[in-house]
């Protein structure tokens, strides 16, 4: 059955209706997925003033739940990995968002820390196959060389989804209340999981791709490194190079996590800001993240193809640079008294986050073969928010018993450099068979 599906795939799109590199509207499935993604659970960071107020939380309280989401997302990433791996991108993103839609819905109701707690938790569960499933999709339907581009932009939805969140949602809740903001999100979630289920298909499956297009694709998947090693899940916790990308990540994370949970409150406690302007200040260093982040990964594509180099060694190239410099930026964050310079600096300094979390998300495709890329990525990010999910916490502890935030953005700025020397160090090369490896360097000596 599969022969004939492939077969036929070439020969339809010859009577049907065929749309030019179709693999690039597909990715959009992607990052709407990563935008409604983020909006969810940045939504807690708008409702933060008003939960404070009504239930009388104070910052610790609202960094646990930032630090409960992200344990548990954290865990689950490691099922669902391995999920994505055998079901698919298109049914594991259908259960995905339905999911995560009602989660998030069920923070209105709430009305004791432990209800919004629960409810933080099961966000954290639904949420886990999102990252690892647009990154099956890359590597279904794109390239190598093009995978840095192609993963900066669905991974642009983490900073288009805060982006989008505090003016719209700020302004929801102060229309409505803060419970709309969730009820809202849900019914966005609810109606995108059943759109991309029906849509949605591998290259070889899908009625609208090109004989050209799908040609391009499957000869691209041949030239994966010969060498490249397909080891059991547990196996690959022997490799450096996934201890390399766990440990890189949750540097990355860390960082992630404090403006996620804490930005409006930072804006307005530090920084004099209202509610109603929070919003929109919060906004911009995200829609400046967003498009440094797809710049960056234009950068990796460009580097690696115009340059001749290996993508995997353009990418750790780039994260190198991008970690020190978000980490130097993100360091000087307190010291800048201008509001409107604190927002450029926080801009700048997010997207160089941008493009070190788009260099992570598209190194699994270089280190294992395509079977793999999802569970190597879920691990990944694992290692990034089990050890990034002590940020958020530790903020609000020090929040509370310092009156500050400037400790908690040093420590993250310094921790965001250390990224490059995980990256640098650990994750050289792909994971080999070094049987394999070894006669290809006998056939070569000779």
């Amino acid at each position: 059955m599969q022969t004939e599906t492939l077969a036929a795939g070439p020969k339809e799109s010859a009577t049907r209706r065929t749309i030019k590199n179709l693999r690039w509207w597909i990715l959009g499935w992607a990052l709407a997925a990563g935008i409604i993604n983020y909006m969810d659970r940045s939504a807690i960071s708008i409702a933060a003033p008003q939960l404070i107020k009504d239930f009388g939380m104070t910052r610790t309280d609202i960094g646990l739940l930032g630090t409960v989401f992200s344990w548990t997302y954290a865990f689950a990433q490691l099922p669902a990995g391995w999920l994505v791996d055998k079901l698919g991108a298109r049914r594991m993103y259908f259960l995905a968002i339905a999911g995560w839609s009602i989660a998030t819905a069920l923070m209105a109701v709430g009305t004791k820390m432990w209800q919004f707690v629960t409810f933080r938790f099961l966000l954290g569960i639904t949420e886990a196959p999102n990252g690892p499933a647009s990154a099956k999709l890359t590597a279904d339907w794109f390239p190598r060389a093009e995978r840095g581009q192609a993963t900066a932009i669905w991974d642009s939805g983490s900073k288009w989804g805060p982006a989008i969140a505090p003016p719209v949602l700020t302004a929801i809740m102060l229309a409505f209340g803060w419970q709309a903001i969730f009820l809202f999100l849900g019914v966005a979630g609810i109606v995108l999981a059943l759109a991309f289920f029906l849509y949605y298909r591998a290259p070889e499956e899908h009625k609208r791709i090109s004989a050209k297009e799908l040609d391009y694709i499957e000869s691209q998947r041949t030239t994966q490194l010969l060498t490249a090693k397909k080891v059991s899940w547990l196996g690959l916790f022997k490799h450096r190079q996934i201890w390399g990308m766990m440990a890189g990540f949750f540097c990355v994370i860390w960082i992630w996590n404090i403006f996620i949970v804490f930005l409006p409150l930072y804006l307005q406690e530090e920084r004099g800001a209202s509610i109603a302007s929070s919003g929109w200040l919060a906004a911009v260093p995200y829609l400046g993240a967003a498009i440094l982040g797809i710049t960056g990964g234009w950068v990796m594509t460009r580097y690696s193809k115009k340059a001749g180099r290996d993508p995997l060694l353009a990418k750790r190239h780039v994260m190198s640079i991008a970690a020190v410099a978000a980490g130097i930026l993100i360091c000087l964050i307190p010291f800048v008294d201008s509001l409107p310079l604190a927002i450029a600096v926080m801009t700048v300094a997010l997207g160089f986050v941008a493009t070190m979390q788009a260099a992570a998300w598209a190194m699994p495709g270089d280190i294992v073969d395509n079977s793999q890329v999802a569970s190597v990525g879920a691990i990944q990010n694992f290692g990034g928010y089990f050890g990034g999910a002590f940020a958020p916490l530790l903020t609000g502890v020090i929040a509370d018993a310092t009156g500050s935030y400037a400790p908690s953005f040093v420590i993250g700025g310094v921790i965001a450099a250390l990224a490059a020397v995980a990256y640098t160090v650990l994750v050289r090369e792909p994971i080999k068979d070094k049987t394999a490896a070894a006669q290809t360097e006998s056939r070569t000596d000779a």
